[in-house]
């Protein structure tokens, strides 16, 4: 506890306080930002920590997969700058091997804050940014085999020193991505954003002091260890396992294994990696980051979702990933696609507390972060445009409700960008965006429903890439449900003729007689099917998501 006391009302104000700058700066991103990326789909995150670098508060629609990606940020400038570290200051990086990021897509900045010559803390953020170069359009190829070639590594450099932006530096990174003007307008978003939240956090310090802000700092890192630790310690001790796998890496090694070991005794948990698959050629790697946030996101998620996301879940847990493999990769390996295994990541803690917690726990789920990346010259303007997006899919089924359909889950968070919004700014029409028809597990409570997309290029020719999981391995379902429907890519032209791609597809042709068709993995059902009632079975086939055909395989006694 902190030497100054804070009574438990003036901390839930401050706290708010915090909270609020954290989510203002979010929203400043989201409108300022230039890339669809980040204004229609939010993938992007702000945080504030304090001068040790302890996270406090992550806004509150950030992504969860960013949370030790900015708390390495914060390590890495305190290492090498230590007190060299001034008002004005802005830091930027994105390197998941020298900087404590998690892929070169996601740069950071940083930009600290004094009152007069004493550091009280950093405002911090993130944009995953649609192109960084790179051997591949849209930085997020699979098969990509190190990561030297997935994109221009920034190690942690400043930025602006003492207010100046160092012209040089910005140039050199601009000539180094693609669509430098969108590049140069989501820098500006996150340079915009760090400003804005330094004075936000300013004004707190005039009312409260240096002091006063550095205790409340700590007080809220502290209780949410204390309440994590409570809530770690309300799961029977034992020791549970759990294995799942990633169908492959796109560079020719499949059925990629993680193993969890989970022990638990009283208030400590450890999470045990040892037994997963040496670091993969392809870029599905995870660097300990990243792992650290899908173990952290998934016993959050369980325990206590309303806990609040900084060091203190960081404190209460242990996690043990054996260098140079696939949960904790060492350079040069690739990392682009990490979000797909962090996915999995977070199915295998599920999976091992289960028969712990059965009421909280969610069946498989699409476990993927399906990537397309559309790119080629605009027939409109003559200009080179790249359309990225993740899409979501099927939720698994939980003990009292049926899985959500087409949506994003767990580590991501981010939206499925509106069709508007891609056929205004980019030549592309989208032909179809629906649901799948029977996708879902069947169960008691069924999984969601996964997302097909159908993409022609309008005008022109184009580069098609894209990275899929869970299309090969189902997503599981739970105490006798079943599993959900795998995803899966192919081309159709206009004269009907079907060509299936593959999970990892690279620089596919699109002419305009093409369409893409990109269709997610659904998700897993919980129970026996038999057990579902007639009513949600009468509702199900109301719906249109599922066929006759399907409910009299899979609940013949209701149908």
């Amino acid at each position: 506890m902190s030497e100054i006391a804070i009574d438990p009302i003036s901390l839930e104000i401050a706290w708010n306080g915090l909270k609020s700058i954290a989510d203002e700066c979010f929203i400043s991103i989201m409108r300022s930002a230039f890339s669809t990326n980040v204004k229609e789909r939010h993938d992007h995150s702000t945080a504030i920590a304090d001068a040790q670098g302890r996270l406090v508060v992550q806004a509150e629609m950030a992504l969860p997969i960013h949370l030790a990606s900015m708390r390495g940020l914060m390590k890495f400038i305190l290492n090498r700058y230590g007190n060299d570290i001034h008002p004005g200051d802005v830091f930027i990086a994105n390197d998941p091997h020298v900087a404590g990021g998690t892929h070169l897509p996601d740069i950071n900045m940083a930009m600290p804050v004094f009152e007069g010559t004493r550091l009280i803390g950093f405002v911090a953020n993130i944009i995953h940014h649609a192109d960084v170069g790179g051997a591949a359009v849209g930085s997020m190829s699979g098969g990509l085999d190190e990561i030297y070639k997935e994109g221009l590594r920034i190690p942690i450099i400043r930025l602006y020193s003492k207010g100046v932006l160092n012209e040089d530096l910005l140039t050199l990174l601009l000539l180094n991505m693609r669509l430098e003007e969108e590049r140069r307008g989501d820098l500006n978003a996150q340079i915009a954003a760090c400003k804005l939240g330094v004075s936000r956090l300013g004004d707190m310090l005039r009312e409260h002091g240096g002091d006063r802000i550095s205790a409340i700092f700590s007080e809220v890192i502290t209780r949410t260890e204390m309440r994590m630790r409570k809530a770690i310690a309300s799961l029977p001790d034992g020791v549970y396992s759990f294995t799942d796998f990633m169908d492959d890496d796109g560079a020719g090694t499949e059925n990629i294994k993680i193993a969890l070991r989970i022990e638990k005794a009283g208030d400590r948990i450890l999470f045990d990696f040892e037994g997963s698959d040496p670091q993969v050629r392809g870029n599905f790697n995870m660097v300990f980051n990243a792992t650290q946030s899908a173990v952290c996101f998934a016993l959050k998620a369980l325990l206590d979702p309303n806990v609040p996301n900084n060091q203190g879940i960081f404190d209460a847990i242990e996690i043990k990933a054996p260098p140079a493999s696939f949960v904790n990769c060492v350079a040069p390996a690739a990392v682009a696609l990490r979000a797909n295994s962090c996915q999995r990541v977070v199915d295998c803690v599920f999976g091992a507390l289960a028969e712990q917690i059965p009421d909280r726990v969610v069946a498989g789920t699409n476990g993927a972060n399906t990537s397309a990346v559309f790119a080629g010259t605009d027939p409109r303007t003559g200009q080179l445009y790249v359309y990225l997006e993740t899409l979501g899919g099927g939720m698994g089924a939980r003990a009292t409700f049926d899985g959500k359909d087409g949506v994003q889950v767990n580590i991501t968070n981010t939206s499925n960008l509106p069709v508007e919004a891609i056929e205004l700014e980019y030549p592309l029409r989208v032909e179809e965006y629906s649901l799948i028809e029977d996708t879902g597990g069947a169960g008691r409570f069924r999984g969601g429903l996964g997302i097909r997309r159908t993409i022609r290029p309008i005008g022109h020719v184009c580069e098609f890439n894209g990275v899929g999981e869970r299309f090969v391995h189902k997503p599981w379902g739970l105490f006798g449900g079943e599993d959900g429907a795998t995803g899966r890519f192919y081309v159709r032209s206009d004269d009907g003729q079907v060509t299936g791609l593959a999970a990892k597809a690279c620089c596919i042709r699109l002419e305009p007689n093409d369409v893409a068709v990109l269709e997610t993995a659904g998700a897993g059902g919980y129970g026996p099917p038999a057990e579902r009632r007639a009513e949600a079975i009468r509702e199900d086939l109301a719906s249109g998501k599922f066929s006759d055909e399907y409910v009299k395989q899979h609940y013949p006694s209701g149908a």
